[in-house]
């Protein structure tokens, strides 16, 4: 079965449309879930200590403050987004170090 050019454009914009939705759902609040989610799962293994993990929530929880305190205005400044982003990777690099180092629960 051949596709008209037409039938060809309009599937290719729904696919565009598809991935654009898709990149704006890796919203900073959606990342929050999955650090935490990987917070969780370090306790329950026993990869993280109760202290580490107490630390990496501090950490979570001023993360989640500056979010609250950015879009309070109603609008997310690049410069805001990006301190959010450095604040978020540092964390996910600290989980990452915590839950592999050799103490243990």
């Amino acid at each position: 079965m051949k596709l008209s050019k037409t039938s060809a454009v309009v599937a290719l914009m729904i696919a565009g449309a598809l991935t654009a939705n898709l990149a704006a759902a890796q919203t900073p609040m959606s990342r929050d879930v999955r650090q935490q989610e990987r917070i969780e799962q370090g306790v329950q293994s026993g990869q993280l200590t109760t202290k580490e993990a107490a630390h990496l929530e501090k950490r979570e929880s001023k993360i989640d403050a500056a979010e609250a305190k950015a879009g309070s205005d109603g609008k997310v400044t690049k410069t805001e987004h990006r301190r959010i982003e450095r604040m978020q990777n540092r964390t996910s690099k600290d989980i990452y170090r915590q839950k592999h180092d050799r103490q243990t629960q």
